[in-house]
């Protein structure tokens, strides 16, 4: 197993530099988080999928979670997804549905996914998540991307003050691997190098 998906945060706590996208969710998981549509966007290496599978992880267990990919989200395969959403499963009892690389989405994908997110069930959760430059471009090209968006919890993660709260957490990584041996100076100047990249870094330690 690579060094990022051991590492992954399994927890709240262990997500580095996104405090304000955190505090967003806690006051959301005070009331409910499922029944929901989410649309998190970030640079790359900032939290995306980890924080879209933290979710999804709080409202269904493992065999109840569907992640894709943008490309594969046809109109057809959204509505066997809402299809098979319907009935709650045993266990935690929710369904979550996770479409990573959302830019891509497509006009048919996107008119068939404003219809499914008026009428999500209340222990169901869809999750997109997306760059931030591509997303840019999704709603310059794309008419129907707007009102799509209007439809989902926006989690925009930072860009900025990453540096420090990043090197910590890949130091701590390299420490536990025996890969340690430098200050954390060294390892801001790494985030630095790779553009605030947390994926990046630990596969550059």
């Amino acid at each position: 197993m690579q060094l990022t998906e051991q590492y992954r945060p399994k927890t709240w706590d262990d997500v580095a530099g996104q405090d304000k996208a955190i505090r967003k969710l806690a006051v959301l998981r005070n009331r409910r988080l499922a029944g929901r549509a989410y649309w998190i966007s970030g640079q790359s290496g900032t939290g995306k999928t980890t924080i879209a599978r933290l979710i999804a992880d709080e409202i269904a267990d493992e065999f109840a979670i569907d992640e894709i990919d943008a490309i594969d989200c046809t109109p057809k395969r959204i509505g066997e997804i809402e299809r098979s959403c319907r009935c709650r499963t045993f266990g935690k009892g929710g369904r979550a549905v996770i479409v990573n690389e959302a830019h891509g989405l497509t006009k048919g994908a996107i008119r068939q996914l404003l219809v499914t997110l008026e009428r999500i069930p209340s222990h169901v959760v869809w999750l997109f998540t997306t760059t931030s430059d591509n997303q840019e471009q999704l709603f310059e090209d794309c008419l129907d991307a707007h009102p799509l968006l209007s439809r989902c919890v926006e989690l925009a993660l930072s860009r900025r003050g990453l540096a420090e709260p990043f090197a910590e957490r890949a130091r701590m990584i390299a420490q536990r691997e025996g890969l340690d041996g430098k200050p954390l100076a060294a390892y801001v100047k790494l985030m630095q190098q790779c553009r605030n990249n947390l994926r990046a870094a630990i596969q550059a330690i």
